[in-house]
């Protein structure tokens, strides 16, 4: 599905653009979509963008019922819009370099965002810190999370690395359960579940909770139940990650961010020296 913000146009005068006109502008633009209802957007952060006077990035949440065929979806989107003066667009690019800003420009990652739950390799005070925003069933990921895990995991000193579950439930109906499974399993003292995540074989599709925790428990050897992955402390840290990638503008997976700042090549670790 296209996200919502695509509905808008690069640029409009808004003159003399508040928060509140920002979000009324793109309340007037999403909500012309008659397949959309319910809609809310609320602005979470602005930053200055280097190199660029009078630019701002304003970061936003964007939620709404959206109306696809005869059914009826919740979407939550994060969006970035760039504003200077009147003006507000929806995506800018560098002539030169082909970078989009939308891809380099993110909040400030706050140092509340590294919860020591998160922490699965590596020490606190490691002279780097890694964030990683990942869907288990995300091909990509699949791909990229394990290795990148044991590479860093041999160097606890250098890197600590900080992992947030963000399972894209519209693409991969099964991610939900399969990741509040894993916290689950982390809460009851199993080590290196995120790792052995990668390895579960489910239909990315099912929906069906048990069927899900029965190809968890299979591969993790345990006995995580419904109730487990329901106890408030799982879904707490759930929505934990959920909010810090809300508040990162975090859309896709993998989304990694080294010491604070949006990674797009995903392979900065791999350029530090470690010897």
């Amino acid at each position: 599905m296209p996200k919502l913000s695509a509905i808008l146009l690069f640029s409009v005068s808004l003159m003399a653009a508040t928060d509140a006109d920002v979000v009324t502008f793109l309340k007037k633009g999403i909500g012309a979509n008659p397949n959309i209802s319910n809609l809310q957007i609320e602005v979470n952060g602005k930053k200055n963008i280097p190199d660029m006077k009078g630019w701002q990035a304003y970061f936003t949440n964007i939620e709404a019922d959206v109306k696809q065929g005869g059914d009826t979806r919740h979407i939550v989107q994060n969006g970035t819009y760039f504003i200077n003066g009147d003006y507000i667009a929806s995506e800018l690019t560098n002539l030169k370099t082909g970078s989009r800003l939308n891809d380099t420009i993110t909040p400030e990652f706050s140092p509340s965002f590294y919860g020591k739950h998160n922490l699965i390799s590596g020490d606190a005070n490691a002279k780097y810190k890694v964030a990683i925003f990942s869907d288990p069933l995300c091909p990509f990921c699949r791909r990229f999370v394990p290795e990148a895990l044991d590479y860093m995991a041999k160097y606890p000193s250098v890197f600590g690395v900080y992992y947030y579950h963000l399972p894209l439930s519209s693409l991969h109906p099964a991610a939900e359960t399969l990741t509040k499974a894993a916290i689950s399993a982390e809460q009851n003292g199993m080590h290196n579940v995120v790792v052995e995540l990668y390895k579960v074989d489910v239909n990315p599709n099912e929906k069906e909770e048990q069927k899900i925790l029965d190809a968890f428990n299979r591969t993790m050897k345990t006995k995580v139940t419904l109730n487990d992955i329901r106890r408030p402390s799982v879904v707490s840290q759930f929505n934990f990650d959920q909010k810090v990638a809300q508040a990162m503008a975090v859309n896709g997976t993998p989304t990694v961010f080294f010491n604070g700042q949006k990674d797009t090549t995903k392979t900065k670790y791999k350029e530090v020296k470690v010897k």
